[in-house]
């Protein structure tokens, strides 16, 4: 699903479980749409495991640390799961290609 925060001018797009919990997330800020975050629970978790935390988070990002249905303030639209991939693939690429 995505929707749009007007308080912060932030798309977000959701991949969300049956739980509601987002498995993957991505930021989009601003009239440029360029991403500031794409995060991933599994992959955080992995980087937590590994002590490697800081770095996966001033990379990427986190994902919301509540279930979809409990965060108030949003419309979301739904978004199939070939979309979402699209928005996955461009926003890891250009988050990757930034230097550390």
């Amino acid at each position: 699903m995505c929707c749009y925060w007007d308080e912060e001018d932030v798309w977000f797009h959701f991949e969300v479980d049956m739980d509601g919990w987002v498995t993957r997330q991505i930021e989009l800020p601003g009239p440029e749409l360029t991403p500031v975050a794409a995060a991933s629970r599994a992959e955080w978790q992995q980087a937590h495991a590994a002590g490697r935390l800081d770095e996966y988070d001033s990379r990427f990002g986190i994902t919301a640390g509540l279930p979809v249905s409990e965060r108030e303030g949003h419309d979301p639209e739904q978004l199939t799961s070939g979309e979402f991939e699209e928005f996955w693939r461009a926003a890891r690429r250009q988050i990757a290609s930034r230097p550390i």
